[in-house]
């Protein structure tokens, strides 16, 4: 099996046989069309003589008496016609000639005039007619032909009978009509002669061109093998084993170079000797950048730890304040992020929440939040307004920002003893609201403009009354903007349902909540924008 295998995936032999194939194909279908014009040619020949045969014949018949032969007169006449007959029967060798008189009103009897016969020839076995004997018309054929000759003035018609049905040997039938002397046709002499000299002489032409296709396959195929191995197969067997070789060993030997002198087989090897020159560089190409991925992706490892250190991430975050609960997270686009949040106790009575969105993503926008963050919490811990903590932090990124990048934020104070939020919004998303026993609905403020724009900008504070029971949720763009497959967006609809589905659960769990149903929503779609979410509840 093996070794067949081996044969039937052989090039050198497909392609020979292919071109046997085709050789022999083409044979046939030579020989067909030969065999068709053949058969024509000899048919057309057999017509003609045939005709001229059976209208010679007729000429020895009066077409004017033969009513009278019927009745029996003229009978001397009769016989002198019915001798010549069987003579000329005889000696143009045909199997039989008669004459018949057919029914002109369908063309399916006849009588019989003449029939002198030729057993003698091809063997057969026909018995004479009598003068007078009816029959019945053999087929439909002969029907139609005989109403050609009568009503349509067909000089003669002609029934080839290769497979007779009724035993008799291959043959065919000439008719021609006998006339008056009015040119009335009075009756149809029919003259039958053998085909078999045609039949037979299909075997020596159908073995000619069989023996002349053999001899041009054998010769052809051996040229062909021969031309084969030397410009296609040999060099392909070259290129084939040097691939092979390299994909083993990895190392470049001598160049194929020019292998044959088909312009696409040498290409295939140049090809060959500049893929394994190519590869070798690749190869070494890939080590670098695989080595410089890892030190990348080493150093990301490293700057998402710090940004997470860099965040307040350990919960609960004062666990000795029964006065009110917090919980905050962070969930990066990419290996870090430009979203933060913070949050601490300036003093026993006031606690700085804080939630920021830097332009842009990735290792930039992450440098930028921590120095944002940086300076925000520094300014907050030395007390003051929220307007003044925001206008500090905005001229101070302002003065060393030339890559023009700026950050949105919301931060407020809250005073634990009264619940009253003193907040600024920079250009960030509104904080939803969510009052005991209510439900969360946007708290819409005045917006400022975001920290990083210009220079000297000026803000405004706003206030917000929590009482006891109630929630605070803040977020960053991350969570109404997104998508799922179909490029749709989450939306603050979507939000709010979320946020009201878990309203009676803890901030940690609201948060949980609501990043299930965004996960829920987006599915398989990659994460475009950083997630931030902080949720404060008045206890």
């Amino acid at each position: 099996m093996d070794r067949l295998r081996r044969l039937s995936s052989n090039m050198a032999l497909n392609i020979i046989g292919a071109i046997v194939l085709v050789l022999i194909i083409f044979s046939i279908v030579v020989s067909a069309f030969g065999l068709r014009s053949f058969t024509r040619a000899f048919r057309s020949e057999y017509t003609e003589t045939s005709y001229h045969m059976a209208d010679t014949a007729a000429s020895f018949v009066n077409g004017d008496h033969l009513g009278q032969y019927l009745a029996g007169d003229e009978e001397q006449e009769y016989l002198e016609t019915k001798i010549q007959l069987q003579t000329y029967c005889k000696k143009i060798n045909v199997l039989t000639i008669y004459v018949i008189q057919v029914d002109q009103s369908d063309y399916g009897r006849f009588v019989s005039i003449f029939n002198p016969l030729n057993n003698s020839l091809d063997d057969s076995h026909y018995t004479e007619w009598e003068l007078g004997h009816k029959r019945d018309t053999t087929n439909e054929e002969y029907a139609r032909k005989y109403k050609a000759i009568y009503e349509e003035g067909s000089p003669y018609e002609i029934v080839f009978r290769t497979h007779p049905e009724d035993g008799a040997h291959p043959h065919l039938t000439m008719m021609v009509p006998i006339r008056n002397k009015h040119n009335e046709v009075t009756a149809i002499l029919c003259l039958q002669r053998p085909i078999s000299e045609m039949v037979d002489s299909y075997m020596p032409y159908i073995l000619s061109i069989g023996f002349v296709t053999l001899v041009t396959v054998m010769v052809s195929s051996l040229l062909a093998a021969a031309y084969l191995r030397r410009q296609f197969v040999e060099p392909v067997q070259k290129v084939s084993a040097e691939a092979s070789r390299f994909a083993r060993e990895n190392t470049i030997k001598e160049p194929l170079g020019h292998i044959s002198r088909y312009t696409e087989l040498s290409e295939l090897a140049a090809s060959i000797d500049k893929m394994e020159a190519d590869m070798l560089e690749y190869v070494e190409n890939l080590k670098r950048t695989t080595a410089e991925q890892e030190r990348m992706n080493t150093e990301l490892t490293f700057a998402r730890r710090i940004q997470e250190e860099s965040l307040p991430n350990e919960f609960p975050a004062f666990p000795d304040r029964s006065d009110f609960d917090l919980y905050a997270s962070m969930t990066p686009a990419k290996a870090v992020g430009g979203d933060f949040y913070n949050f601490q106790l300036i003093d026993e009575d006031h606690l700085a929440i804080l939630i920021g969105d830097v332009s842009g993503k990735g290792i930039p926008a992450s440098l930028f939040m921590m120095v944002s963050n940086i300076i925000v919490g520094s300014r907050t811990s030395m007390g003051g307004l929220p307007s003044e903590i925001i206008k500090f932090t905005n001229d101070s990124i302002c003065e060393h920002n030339e890559a023009n990048m700026f950050v949105t934020l919301w931060l407020g104070i809250v005073e634990l003893s009264t619940g009253i939020v003193t907040a600024v919004n920079a250009g960030h998303c509104d904080a939803a609201v969510c009052r005991a026993n209510g439900e969360f609905e946007l708290a819409k403020t005045k917006h400022n403009i975001a920290i990083g724009v210009m220079s000297g900008a000026k803000y405004s504070d706003f206030q917000i009354q929590l009482g006891k029971g109630d929630k605070l949720f803040l977020y960053t763009d991350g969570v109404p903007e997104a998508m799922d497959a179909n490029n749709q967006m989450f939306d603050l609809d979507r939000m709010l349902d979320a946020l009201n589905e878990h309203r009676t659960e803890t901030p940690k769990e609201i948060l949980e909540g609501v990043h299930r149903s965004v996960d829920a929503f987006a599915a398989d779609t990659p994460q475009f924008d950083d997630l931030t979410m902080l949720c404060l509840e008045m206890k």
